[in-house]
C-alpha cells in the first residue's frame, strides 16, 4: 500500500497508510472502532476504490488487476453473510464456482473436517448456530486456496474450543506459506500470534513494528493486584494502568517502589488477595500508543 487514502462524504477515513507485508507473514491491524481497519479491507477486497494512492495484493494492483488481486485474496468478514436456503456442502460449491474451480470437494472436505462442520455438511445454512456460520465464512474464504487470508475479527463470539481450533489450522496454513492479515479486539490473540502489528487510529498508522519490539517499549513492570477493597488508597491512583473491580493494574518503575506500595495498602487496612509481577502486555501498549481500548 502506498499512500493510501479513503474519503466518504465527511468522513477521511484513510489518510496516507504506507503499508507493506511480506509474502507468508502473520500480521495484525489493530484499532479502535473507526479507525480504518474495515476500510482498508474493503479497499484490497475491491468493495471499495481508493481515493487517492495504490494497494495490491501478490504484486496485483487491487483496481488495475483487479480480478487477479480478488483470487489472491480470501476474506472472512466480521459480519454474518450467507444464503439461509443452501447446505453447508452446497455454499462451499457455490464458492468455489465463483472462481472457477469444478472439481473442489477433496479441499471442500478437508476444509469442513478441520473447522469442525463435516456433521453439518448436509445442513441448511439457516439451522446453524451463530459460531457454525462463522466457520462456515472461514471456509468460504479459504475455498480457492488464497495466497492471503484476511481476517477481520474471525473469533467474534465464538466458544473457547472452536478458536482453538481454528487458531491451530489457521497456524498451519501460515506455516504452508500463506500470509495472514488479523483484525481483532482480542489483544491477547495478537500478541500470541502475530508477528508483526500496524496500529491505526483516526486513518492514520500510529505503531508499525516487530510485536516483541512494541512490547519493549513499555520496559517498566506490572504489578497485578487483587485487593479486598474497590478503591486504592488516593497517592497509588496515578500508577493504575488496569483496573476491573477488585483487581488492579499498576506501573511499577522500579522493583524498589514495591515496598512502598505494599506498605500503602497496609496502613489503609486493605489486604492482598492475589499478587503478580509480569511485564507490559500488548493491550496496554495499545492503550497507551492509541489512547482508548479496543
Amino acid at each position: 500500500m502506498r499512500a493510501l487514502e479513503k474519503r466518504y462524504r465527511t468522513v477521511h477515513a484513510l489518510r496516507g497508510v504506507d503499508l507493506d507485508i511480506a509474502e507468508g507473514e502473520f500480521f495484525a491491524l489493530l484499532g479502535p472502532n473507526g479507525a480504518g481497519k474495515t476500510t482498508l479491507i474493503s479497499l484490497l477486497a475491491g468493495l471499495a476504490r481508493p481515493s487517492a494512492g495504490s494497494a495490491a495484493v501478490m504484486g496485483h494492483d487491487v483496481v488495475r488487476d483487479y480480478r487477479l488481486a480478488r483470487r489472491s485474496l480470501g476474506v472472512v468478514p466480521q459480519e454474518l453473510v450467507y444464503d439461509a436456503f443452501f447446505t453447508v456442502r452446497e455454499m462451499l460449491r457455490f464458492q468455489s464456482g465463483y472462481y472457477g474451480l469444478h472439481r473442489n470437494d477433496a479441499w471442500i472436505d478437508e476444509l469442513l473436517e478441520n473447522l469442525s462442520l463435516a456433521d453439518k455438511a448436509d445442513a441448511y445454512t439457516r439451522t446453524l448456530s451463530g459460531g457454525m456460520k462463522r466457520r462456515l465464512l472461514v471456509a468460504q474464504a479459504l475455498v480457492h486456496k488464497p495466497p492471503v487470508i484476511v481476517l477481520d475479527e474471525p473469533t467474534a463470539g465464538v466458544d473457547v474450543e472452536l478458536r482453538q481450533s481454528l487458531w491451530a489450522f489457521i497456524r498451519r496454513l501460515n506455516r504452508e506459506g500463506h500470509t495472514i492479515l488479523l483484525t481483532t479486539h482480542y489483544l491477547e490473540e495478537a500478541e500470541e500470534l502475530c508477528e508483526r502489528v500496524a496500529m491505526l487510529k483516526e486513518g492514520r498508522i500510529v505503531a508499525l513494528d516487530r510485536t516483541v519490539n512494541l512490547l519493549r517499549r513499555e520496559d517498566e513492570q506490572r504489578l497485578e493486584l487483587v485487593l479486598s477493597s474497590t478503591l486504592l488508597p488516593e497517592n497509588l491512583d496515578a500508577r493504575v494502568v488496569g483496573h476491573d473491580g477488585n483487581r488492579f493494574v499498576l506501573a511499577l518503575p522500579d522493583y524498589a517502589e514495591l515496598e512502598g506500595i505494599l506498605a500503602e495498602l497496609r496502613r489503609n487496612g486493605i489486604r492482598i488477595e492475589r499478587m503478580q509481577l509480569r511485564q507490559a502486555d500488548l493491550e496496554e501498549v495499545f492503550i497507551k500508543l492509541v489512547g482508548q481500548g479496543a
